[in-house]
């Protein structure tokens, strides 16, 4: 379980994030909902660690564990992905090797004897995943996400996903930039891929991948707060009548 407790984040000395609180328990999938500029966006980057943002008070805990102390590649470990509403390009560094590298951090931090997989191996090991989701083999020898189009980024994006098996999943407004046959396609894989050893949470306006993904949990924030909680029906209500009343 991911627990919020009365967050407060302040950014360059401003207060962005007020007494959020909430939980992600595994097992169940989440939706968070308002409009642009309710920072919903802010606190999945905060839970990952952006340097930029600054924890004033409150509590994070990750299956009682206090993620505030954890860094960045610890947080990982514990199984928080976070799948982002831009996705960087990274100049320099091979899609291959970077994959390589994560599926190794993450396969020695729950088996540490275990010995990393050389090139040629997880080359062989990789290529099912590859082949499931139409990825040419090509991808690895280039540079991580550069002259990616947004469709060939989410897929890499999931492809991560499958390689290192995170508990929590930050989606983070994951139709942004995609054509509505390329949308479809990343809510089916991310049906396939939601199962009882995970959680989404899914950060959206953009109701339509609600029709793909069973919700247990609606969170509807305004401004700075959670004002509303409930079922999938919330969802389904403003999808019709707006957020007027909310």
């Amino acid at each position: 379980m991911i627990e919020i407790k009365n967050l407060k984040v302040w950014v360059w000395k401003k207060e962005i994030l007020k007494w959020i609180s909430l939980s992600f328990e595994l097992w169940k999938n989440y939706c968070l909902l308002w409009k642009n500029w309710s920072w919903k966006s802010t606190l999945s980057s905060f839970l990952m660690w952006h340097p930029k943002y600054e924890h004033n008070s409150g509590s994070v805990e990750i299956d009682w564990v206090n993620l505030l102390k954890l860094s960045p590649e610890e947080r990982s470990n514990k199984g928080l992905f976070l799948s982002f509403q831009s996705v960087p390009e990274i100049k320099g560094i091979r899609l291959g090797e970077y994959l390589r590298i994560i599926y190794n951090i993450h396969l020695k931090s729950s088996s540490p004897d275990v010995k990393d997989l050389s090139p040629f191996v997880f080359r062989r090991f990789i290529k099912k995943h590859l082949e499931e989701l139409h990825i040419d083999e090509g991808f690895l020898e280039r540079e991580l996400n550069v002259w990616f189009s947004w469709w060939e980024k989410r897929k890499i994006e999931i492809l991560q996903m499958k390689l290192i098996w995170p508990n929590y999943i930050i989606l983070d407004e994951i139709d942004s930039g995609l054509d509505l046959d390329a949308f479809r396609a990343v809510a089916e894989l991310l049906k396939e891929l939601s199962n009882e050893n995970n959680t989404l949470i899914i950060i959206t306006h953009y109701f339509k991948i609600l029709e793909y993904i069973d919700v247990d949990t609606v969170y509807v924030m305004k401004g700075w707060e959670v004002v509303k909680e409930w079922n999938m029906e919330l969802a389904k209500s403003i999808s019709e009548s707006g957020f007027e009343g909310i």
